[in-house]
């Protein structure tokens, strides 16, 4: 069957539709006005109040750990190795014995040193007593020509009384000449006895000092450990030839407790430190700046501090950088030698430091560091900032900011500069989200 529109039905269709339009626009114009047709509420941020603190600060340093005392063992004696006596990797302490060298032929030259001082002695003992048996000699002799004096001056005057013959006064002169010469051969004698003694004195003291040398190369077929410490591999096995003083290490021993932390700084941060202090913006620490903290790799901190040793005074002319030398307790040997470390080193201490959260800061188009702050009149500001350092999760602020002034921490997104904002003190936000504080929700109504 074909429907058909009659006009009676058209008329009803139109009005509805008027009907319908009528309503909507009634509905557009009751629709509550937005935030841009009356005045913007103020944001609600939170704000903590500047306060200048007491802070030291500190620098990172990287370096290395190198053994305390390193000895290198080698023999001072050539010869066979008898026997190892130490354990590879094992403690050792000043003294105890690594190795022994055949002794034998040392222990002969030193049986032969002792023989041929032994006799030097006894030829002494001789040269000695042919010297006390010369003087005696001597003595006897001066004795005669003495009495060969009396003999002949008593010729002498004889014979101006004609009471001896010429003969006679020539036989006393004789015996007088052949006096003088027996006391100048006793004399002589003694003489050689006294350059014998001289040389059988040197002779001794020649074998006591082969003696000497005997015994201390006998000494050193035992090679003991001049300092203690932990000692490496061995280089030698037993029945190995070794020569005195070679080149090649026996083996290695280091002392690890305490061990030296070796960390560089540049000469650059040295000069800064140095202006900074006699400006006065940094004091030194005292005796607790020469306390150091070590981070190992990984960033474990280490349990015990060290001590700042020194700074060397020679500047490495290819890094620009001076060495610092720590010195760090090691009684568990945590610490090897060769271990990248990080050195926690004080600098100095800031009397009126004022330190801001990380997230206050932003930074303008520029790249220069900006804090929002609430001004008296309750207005966002923005404040350009001098920056040093980072210090945990906080800023050290040098310039931009004074006491008192209430920089925002959260809501920044929030507030434009010249916009009315709510300033919360951090500290009630804090005492506001603690969990004794946290509001609890309503019972739901059956």
């Amino acid at each position: 069957m074909e429907l058909k529109w009659s006009g009676y039905g058209r008329v009803n269709w139109t009005a509805t539709l008027a009907t319908l339009t009528g309503v909507l626009l009634l509905c557009g114009c009751d629709k509550p006005q937005g935030p841009a047709d009356g005045p913007r509420p103020a944001s609600e941020v939170v704000v903590m109040t500047v306060a200048t603190q007491r802070v030291a600060l500190t620098t990172e340093l990287p370096g290395r750990t190198s053994s305390y005392l390193v000895s290198e063992i080698r023999p001072q004696v050539s010869g066979l190795i008898q026997r190892r006596l130490f354990t590879e990797g094992a403690d050792v302490k000043v003294g105890d014995v690594l190795y022994q060298i055949d002794p034998a032929p040392f222990q002969a030259a030193y049986d032969s040193a002792l023989a041929n001082l032994d006799a030097a002695k006894k030829a002494a003992e001789r040269a000695r007593a042919a010297l006390g048996a010369g003087i005696a000699n001597v003595a006897r002799q001066q004795a005669t020509v003495a009495l060969a004096k009396t003999d002949f001056q008593r010729a002498e005057d004889l014979l101006k009384d004609k009471a001896v013959s010429t003969s006679e006064r020539d036989h006393a002169a004789t015996g007088l000449d052949v006096a003088e010469a027996t006391l100048r051969a006793a004399e002589a004698e003694v003489e050689s006895d006294r350059a014998g003694i001289a040389a059988a004195e040197a002779a001794i003291s020649q074998s006591q000092a082969a003696v000497e040398s005997a015994r201390i190369n006998l000494g050193y077929t035992k090679i003991v450990a001049p300092i203690s410490g932990r000692i490496g591999r061995s280089n030698v096995t037993d029945g190995a030839i070794v020569t005195a003083y070679q080149p090649l290490a026996l083996a290695t021993i280091q002392q690890l407790d305490p061990i030296y932390v070796d960390v560089t700084q540049s000469t650059a941060d040295l000069a800064r430190l140095r202006t900074r202090i006699e400006k006065g913006h940094l004091q030194e620490g005292g005796t607790d700046q020469n306390n150091v903290k070590l981070l190992m790799d990984g960033g474990t901190m280490y349990s015990l501090d060290g001590t700042l040793g020194f700074r060397d005074v020679t500047v490495d002319p290819t890094t620009g950088s001076v060495i610092l030398r720590i010195v760090a307790p090691n009684p568990e040997g945590i610490l090897l030698p060769g271990m990248f470390i990080r050195a926690v080193v004080e600098e100095g201490i800031v009397d009126q430091a004022i330190l801001i959260p990380q997230q206050a800061v932003t930074h303008d188009p520029k790249g220069n560091p900006v804090a929002m702050v609430v001004n008296a009149d309750s207005k966002a500001e923005p404040r350009p900032l001098a920056v040093e350092r980072a210090i945990g999760d906080q800023w050290l602020v040098t310039s931009g900011l004074a006491v008192g002034d209430r920089v925002m921490v959260e809501g920044l997104q929030k507030a434009r500069p010249g916009s009315q904002v709510r300033a919360l003190p951090l500290e009630e936000k804090k005492d506001t989200a603690s969990p004794g504080n946290t509001p609890q929700p309503a019972p739901e109504s059956n």
